[in-house]
């Protein structure tokens, strides 16, 4: 058997030029990882943008949003206030999944620290459903004839306090935990009257910029120290699925509404992604379209050179599709070897991916997503496809 194989290697492949092959199998070979590679960076990107939880997601997130502040309408409060249409609206918007109302204070608060830091403010107040709070802390509630009222501050409110207030006024720096322990003293003034709370600050938020308290809090005190009025919010929070959506940000636009535009970063960031992508995709189908009709090439020119000695074999007897499954098996575990090197790369640059973005406090899978093994799978089937029509093509043609 073995003699025999031997003899049909020296017969029907004696002419192969290895360089030709070399060139064919390397197009193949770039062509495919770039394939793999560019499938590979879009569903990444779509895993960021929408993660399984919002800590690990760059996608779904919480924005604050609010009435955009003209020329024409500043001096005017309630031209910038959102009406229970407007917010029964907004939650029909494209892409969002929730919302709820930011309600302030209308009631003068003074806020001070002790008189070592020697701190005092006018300071606003606001509070939100608790759903939408990224760090809730224990003990998070009031009940009225509370005189501790539980806070979360906006870490950036924190910073701003420790590089910007503190070192022009020489004041101290705070860490998180010292805050913590610091006891707040809130003072509202309603009539010729005024009521004293202890606020201390439990917990800190990077989703939402403001001084939050409990709902119930900011209830009571618009009833008993404000106006009463009813509660009409100038900002509103959103869960939206996909910040970058299109759709989303022409929403905003359209109704002049604004938000954080760090926020919207990722529409832009999404159309570099998608166009990056996208030309890499091109550029590979190229190079696999170009390899693989180099290859398909070779293996023509291989069985044309040889068609003396294949003539010869027919007429001795030899089946054309025990020559052609000869062929295939010469010429295929080739093909595969290429795909299966292309795959081991994008197994290897899916694994540097997800390290890195651990250091970015993100999560990706460690192997590659489905996409990228449903387009290995497409290449294999294509290719093979190919190449074994090429050869029995040839053969029995």
């Amino acid at each position: 058997m073995r003699e025999h194989v031997a003899l049909l290697r020296k017969l029907l492949l004696s002419s192969n030029r290895k360089s030709r092959l070399g060139a064919a199998l390397l197009a193949l070979c770039i062509g495919t990882t770039l394939l793999l590679l560019s499938v590979m960076i879009w569903w990444n990107f779509n895993e960021l943008l929408h993660g399984k939880s919002d800590s690990d997601s760059l996608g779904s997130t919480f924005l604050t949003v609010s009435k955009r502040v003209t020329d024409d309408n500043m001096g005017k409060p309630g031209a910038t206030i959102f009406t229970p249409q407007e917010i029964e609206d907004i939650t029909k918007a494209p892409q969002v999944q929730d919302a709820g109302m930011l309600i302030s204070n209308h009631f003068p608060v003074y806020a001070s620290l002790n008189d070592k830091l020697g701190f005092a403010t006018e300071m606003f107040l606001e509070a939100v459903p608790d759903r939408f709070i990224d760090k809730k802390p224990d003990g998070w509630n009031w009940q009225p004839g509370n005189t501790q009222v539980p806070v979360i501050l906006s870490a950036e409110f924190l910073n701003l306090y420790n590089y910007g207030f503190a070192l022009s006024r020489g004041l101290p720096q705070l860490s998180q935990s010292t805050v913590k322990t610091i006891s707040l003293d809130l003072k509202i003034s309603y009539g010729n009257n005024a009521q004293h709370y202890a606020a201390h600050v439990t917990g800190f938020s990077d989703r939402i910029s403001s001084v939050l308290v409990p709902e119930s809090f900011i209830t009571y005190g618009n009833k008993v120290y404000g106006d009463n009025a009813p509660s009409t919010p100038s900002r509103l929070i959103l869960k939206v699925q996909d910040a970058s959506s299109k759709q989303f940000t022409d929403y905003l636009a359209r109704h002049d509404y604004v938000t954080n535009n760090e926020q919207l970063r990722w529409s832009k960031v999404r159309a570099i992604v998608a166009v990056v992508s996208t030309s890499t995709g091109v550029l590979a189908i190229l190079l696999m379209g170009i390899g693989t009709l180099v290859f398909i090439l070779f293996i023509e020119l291989t069985i044309s050179k040889a068609q003396q000695s294949l003539t010869l074999l027919l007429q001795l007897g030899v089946s054309p599709r025990y020559l052609s499954r000869f062929m295939l098996r010469r010429f295929l575990p080739m093909v595969l070897a290429m795909v299966g090197l292309s795959m081991c790369i994008a197994i290897a640059a899916q694994a540097a991916a997800s390290y890195w973005a651990q250091d970015q406090n993100l999560q990706l899978t460690l192997l590659p997503g489905w996409p990228v093994w449903a387009a290995m799978g497409v290449s294999v089937l294509l290719l093979v496809g190919l190449v074994r029509r090429s050869v029995v093509g040839a053969i029995e043609g």
